[in-house]
């Protein structure tokens, strides 16, 4: 695939390497069709389209290394809690996926799978049914927010065994970021926020990162990495076998239900922005 021409696409800021990975070896790596370079330069790390001389915007936040192919209209989104330095931060590492990264954040939005794909973890049965919750397109932020979420969990957090439900908060501050804020257990006037960051490297074809901020003094960074890295690779499993690959943005093509809420608004929200790439409306 080449570079999409796909302005919307173009025109957002993308994680595309953790800062601890960065080293005196360049990386190279795909971006929207387009192959880029990473490499360490006079002043810090650098990014060019491979093959050419053109050097990328670059910015260091949350933990990545952060580029663009076009020219983003606003900066890159706020994590406030990111700014909070009794946190701890858990870069969970990159997966990658055979899918639009555009199913992977609908994956992510998605409550009413976790009693069948992530069981005993984030929901068991008998309680599969999604409470009625709240979903809309905030248009002085332009982004998609699913509130009121409440759902029944095994195991609400690497520190917990029993289970509870649970408030939850979803956030879509880009197409193809999408976050999570949930009660913590051990301070339940503060919110854990985790974050996906996902790199859309082909139109089918990305990889991701969780990256999470806790409030956690007792579990080890292991247990932290272990307990999100074995809910990833359940998604992971699921997002691959979605058919089609790339998410359809025309209602009559998937009939949501009540649970899917957070879904139509997310679909909505891209379709009005004309995003093509990793749609099957086509990257070009």
């Amino acid at each position: 695939m080449t570079k999409t021409t796909d302005r919307v696409a173009l025109d957002q800021w993308y994680a595309v390497a953790s800062l601890s990975d960065l080293g005196p070896a360049a990386i190279r790596t795909r971006l929207l069709g387009q192959d880029i370079e990473i490499a360490q330069g006079p002043s810090g790390p650098e990014v060019r389209e491979a093959g050419s001389d053109r050097l990328l915007p670059v910015q260091e936040r949350y933990c990545c290394l952060w580029t663009t192919l076009g020219a983003p209209g606003r900066e890159i989104f706020d994590i406030e809690e990111s700014q909070e330095p009794d946190r701890r931060v858990v870069p969970c590492g990159w997966v990658t996926m055979r899918a639009s990264g555009l199913r992977v954040v609908e994956n992510f939005l998605d409550m009413a799978h976790f009693p069948f794909v992530h069981t005993d973890i984030l929901g068991s049965e008998p309680h599969t049914e999604v409470p009625k919750y709240d979903s809309e397109i905030r248009r002085d932020v332009d982004e998609v927010w699913a509130t009121n979420c409440t759902f029944f969990q095994s195991r609400i957090a690497a520190t917990e065994s029993s289970g509870d439900f649970v408030h939850l908060t979803y956030r879509v501050p880009t197409p193809f970021v999408v976050m999570l804020y949930r009660i913590c257990p051990s301070c339940p006037s503060r919110l854990d926020a985790i974050a996906l960051f996902i790199q859309p490297m082909e139109e089918g074809l990305c990889r991701a990162q969780p990256v999470m901020w806790l409030v956690d003094d007792l579990s080890t960074q292991t247990a932290l990495l272990s307990f999100e890295q074995v809910i990833f690779l359940q998604d992971r499993i699921i997002v691959e076998n979605q058919r089609p690959l790339l998410l359809p943005l025309e209602p009559r093509l998937e009939v949501p239900t009540r649970a899917d809420s957070s879904s139509v608004a997310y679909r909505r929200w891209l379709k009005e922005k004309g995003l093509r790439f990793g749609t099957t409306a086509g990257g070009h």
